[in-house]
């Protein structure tokens, strides 16, 4: 049976856009994202999973001079990173499968770590720590419960 982790890369290539367009560039995470900064070296390299469209939180650290590296299973979304912010490292790849030489001083999961199952989610911590720099940051939104969290677009 299929659940709706499975399905969730689908669901971001087909309605990648109108996510972006409804999330448009308000920030509202900005105390949390100044802390994670704060752990960070000036011109931090940063690895942002489930990166979305760029916005806000992309514009975010490209604006306080962070080096972002940014993945997304979403075509659409990856087009829309790359059209706002061309110098910077954009790629469509599943978080679950993703192995890259690079390291990185701050690894970021902001609205795409809870969309995973449990299982899932415990498996992403090799995978953080494989991209971690030394002293690196972690931060991530698990949800406020067990499982997979889910929202809805437009209602």
């Amino acid at each position: 049976m299929t659940s709706e982790a499975d399905n969730i890369i689908g669901l971001y290539q087909r309605h990648g856009r109108e996510w972006a367009q409804d999330r448009g560039n308000r920030l509202i995470e900005t105390a949390w994202l100044d802390r994670f900064r704060s752990l960070l070296p000036d011109q931090a390299s940063i690895l942002d999973l489930g990166c979305g469209s760029g916005e806000p939180i992309g514009r975010y650290f490209v604006e306080h001079g962070s080096r972002l590296t940014g993945i997304d299973s979403s075509p659409p979304l990856i087009e829309l990173c790359q059209r706002s912010f061309p110098s910077q490292d954009w790629r469509i790849v599943d978080m679950r499968a993703l192995s890259i030489e690079d390291t990185f001083n701050g690894i970021l999961a902001w609205d795409s770590f809870f969309h995973l199952c449990p299982e899932d989610q415990r498996q992403m911590f090799p995978i953080f720590r494989k991209h971690a720099a030394s002293r690196a940051a972690l931060m991530f939104t698990s949800g406020t419960s067990h499982g997979i969290a889910m929202g809805s677009l437009r209602g």
